[in-house]
C-alpha cells in the first residue's frame, strides 16, 4: 500500500505574512464581492483593510451567508482597483493566511485573470491545517477554532474572518495550551463574539 504523503512544511509562521478571507457573489471563483485583508508584522497586526467589489454579474446569490446584497455592490469598485488600493499590503509579506485556503486562493487567481492581472506569487497557508496541526483540532472549521482559541469572531464578514484567521497564526506561533471546550453553541446560532479584538 503507498504510503500517506507527508504534510507539506509550513513557512516561519514569525515572518510578515497577510490574512486574507474573499466573500463571493455567486458560484463563480471570480466573483468575489467582499475581501478582508490584515497584516501582521512581530505577532502585531499593523493593518486591515475591508472593501466591498463590485462583481462581474449583476447579481448576488449568497446574500443569506455573507448579507451582501447587490445594492451595496452595484456602485463598488471593480476587483482591479480593489486589489490597486490593498496591494501594498503585500509588500514584504512572506505568505498569505486564509481559512480553507484553496477557496481564497482559487477566487485572487480567477478574479487576477479576469482582471487581467497578474496572482500575486505568495505561497498560502492554511488555518484549518494549522489548527490541526498545532492543536489537534476536531472540527476546525472557522466558528469552532475561534471559539477554541478565544477569537472575536462574524463569520462570514470578510474583515472579521481575516482577523480571525490573523490571530490563529498568532497564537500558532505561541502555541498556548487551549483551555477547555466551551459549551455547545445551540443549532442555528450564529456566533457573534466581538470581544477579543483587542491589539
Amino acid at each position: 500500500m503507498p504510503k500517506d504523503k507527508a504534510p507539506k512544511p509550513l513557512p516561519p509562521l514569525d515572518r510578515p505574512f497577510v490574512a486574507i478571507d474573499f466573500e463571493t457573489a455567486d458560484h463563480g471563483q471570480d466573483s468575489a464581492c467582499s475581501v478582508g485583508l490584515v497584516r501582521v508584522e512581530n505577532g502585531q497586526i499593523v493593518a486591515r483593510e475591508t472593501l466591498l467589489i463590485r462583481p462581474p454579474r449583476p447579481r448576488v446569490m449568497f446574500t443569506h451567508v455573507h448579507g451582501i446584497t447587490w445594492q451595496m455592490v452595484k456602485d463598488a469598485p471593480a476587483f482591479k482597483d480593489v486589489w490597486a488600493k490593498v496591494s501594498p499590503l503585500l509588500d514584504g509579506a512572506q505568505y498569505f493566511a486564509a481559512h480553507n485556503a484553496p477557496f481564497d486562493r482559487g477566487v485572487l487567481n480567477a478574479c487576477c485573470l479576469a482582471s487581467g492581472l497578474t496572482a500575486p506569487a505568495l505561497p498560502f497557508v492554511c488555518t484549518v491545517q494549522i489548527a490541526r496541526r498545532v492543536w489537534q483540532m476536531k472540527p476546525a472549521n472557522l466558528p469552532a477554532v475561534c471559539r477554541r482559541l478565544g477569537i472575536g469572531l462574524i463569520h462570514h464578514d470578510a474583515g472579521s474572518d481575516a482577523e480571525a484567521c490573523a490571530r490563529i497564526i498568532i497564537a500558532a506561533t505561541a502555541r498556548p495550551a487551549l483551555p477547555p471546550p466551551p459549551p455547545s453553541t445551540p443549532p442555528g446560532t450564529r456566533q457573534l463574539t466581538l470581544p477579543g479584538f483587542e491589539e
